[in-house]
């Protein structure tokens, strides 16, 4: 470790490489890639392991290259210098280790200074079957300051920690869906904190507010990450489903811009992992940025490079023949949209409009998904914070939208075109409301205008394709009854 350190030290970096936050000098890069390259091959032999006997037909990965154990657990991977991790995809069956940090363990680090070296892998099978699992998503935990340190750990690590012990599932994990925290890297200490805490192993990805900022291209701007959490993009099994975590956004080497965007490094790795995957699987693809959302028609004057993948397209090729989901946070809004073999669900925020009350600026509540594979289906539904799991839908009294003040309305945040929505006066069944893109009209009251919300005054609300309008005829015994894709009923008695 001290000889890494002395190492890093002779490039000029400053601490950010080692992962504790700041930047990298522009002006060191010239000697550091001078001591990095020309390239040079490195060759790593290794086991795949469990109660000592090899595992088969392990992927092992160096994010370049994909290779298979053998019969006896072993593989050789021809990686180089420019080969930070090697990490595999755990096979279904067995446990996923913890770091330290509370995140998932399944890499080792490259000793760039030898050409021969071994690595190797020791797992442990589960103790009951996999094939039926939960797993929670955590987008946008986002915190940049002690007070919202203070929050996720006090009242939205709370919450999470209870749906964890309800779901009471030794094969359960978590996923952190990006911008673990706001530009602040130093704060990833009271992120893990967090995450410590859950019990469970988490598999993190990177989002546009976990980079190094001020670096000279892309290729520099997860270093800090990459010191917390390893590689910045891989795969894992559980039961019968793969999983997918990719990196999809692209620093733009200026300031604090990016777009949502896949390089060619990960499509082709991504490429070779599906390989080992059986068509008709189901594949759960998590990555920070949406590959699209319905916010691109809601403003269509908007650019849409920052907030959807522009190479989507190519993405979607890779998983065809694979029923897919893919799973995003970062808008602070909720999502859900298919297209053809591939569910998108962009999801609402643990922090909600960033920390600035109790829903994003969609009316969704600040939460996070629960999502439950039962063999290769998937179901899933939305926990906000604070709130019974039956709280799905919220229901507002008539006048209180501004924009419609002779209807009263619902905003139903997970809503897809397999649920249904109904009102009953007196019992009987009497009609379904209209869908309209609007806003929520207590987002409109939280947060329009430039001194609200005090805390975050640049949050606006947003339109949205979740709210429902209806005129009932009769207020007494009024019910609002939604039924979700998986049959769930839920209702209010207004």
């Amino acid at each position: 470790m001290s000889n890494r350190r002395d190492f890093i030290k002779s490039l000029g970096l400053t601490t950010a490489f080692l992962g504790f936050g700041g930047q990298v000098a522009a002006e060191t890069y010239p000697s550091a890639l001078s001591l990095v390259f020309p390239f040079s091959a490195i060759r790593i032999r290794g086991r795949v392991t469990s109660a000592g006997k090899g595992i088969y037909q392990v992927a092992v990965s160096d994010g370049r290259s994909v290779v298979l154990t053998n019969s006896s657990g072993e593989f050789e991977l021809i990686t180089g210098t420019d080969r930070e991790f090697v990490f595999i995809s755990v096979p279904a069956g067995y446990q996923i280790k913890r770091q330290p940090n509370g995140s998932a363990d399944f890499f080792q680090k490259i000793d760039k200074a030898k050409s021969e070296q071994s690595i190797s892998f020791e797992l442990s099978g589960v103790e009951s079957s996999d094939e039926n699992h939960h797993f929670l998503l955590l987008s946008d935990t986002q915190i940049q300051n002690d007070f919202e340190a203070e929050q996720l750990l006090t009242v939205a690590a709370p919450d999470v920690q209870q749906t964890i012990r309800e779901l009471n599932d030794p094969n359960s994990f978590g996923i952190g869906c990006g911008d673990l925290v706001f530009d602040r890297l130093e704060l990833f200490k009271e992120y893990n904190q967090s995450i410590q805490s859950y019990g469970i192993p988490f598999f993190q990805v990177i989002g546009n507010h976990d980079m190094d900022f001020g670096v000279r291209s892309d290729a520099w701007s997860n270093q800090t990450f990459k010191s917390h959490f390893g590689p910045n993009y891989y795969s894992w099994n559980r039961g019968e489903v793969h999983y997918v975590v990719l990196d999809d956004v692209f620093y733009l080497g200026t300031s604090s811009k990016y777009i949502g965007y896949l390089d060619e490094e990960q499509l082709a790795w991504l490429e070779q992992d599906l390989q080992n995957v059986e068509k008709g699987k189901t594949v759960v693809v998590a990555l920070h940025i949406p590959t699209f959302t319905g916010a691109v028609n809601r403003y269509p004057d908007r650019d849409p490079l920052g907030g959807t993948v522009s190479n989507r397209e190519h993405l979607y090729r890779l998983l065809e023949g694979y029923t897919a989901h893919l799973l995003s946070g970062h808008t602070h809004f909720n999502d859900n949209m298919t297209y053809g073999n591939v569910y998108e669900h962009c999801h609402g925020t643990v922090c909600g409009a960033w920390w600035s009350g109790p829903i994003c600026y969609d009316g969704t509540p600040n939460g996070y998904a629960v999502y439950h594979a039962q063999g290769s289906e998937l179901r899933w539904r939305y926990k906000g914070t604070g709130l019974a799991p039956e709280e799905q839908f919220r229901v507002y009294q008539k006048g209180y939208h501004p924009d419609f003040p002779e209807f009263m309305s619902i905003n139903c945040w997970n809503y897809d075109p397999q649920w249904q929505i109904n009102w009953y006066e007196n019992g009987i069944k009497t009609g379904a409301p209209d869908q309209i893109t609007a806003k929520d009209p207590w987002s409109i009251e939280l947060h329009t205008g430039p001194d609200l919300p005090a805390r975050r005054q640049w949050v606006e609300p947003q339109l949205n394709d979740h709210m429902f309008f209806f005129k009932p005829s009769n207020l007494d015994n009024l019910v609002v009854e939604v039924t979700d894709r998986f049959g769930n009923r839920y209702s209010k008695k207004v």
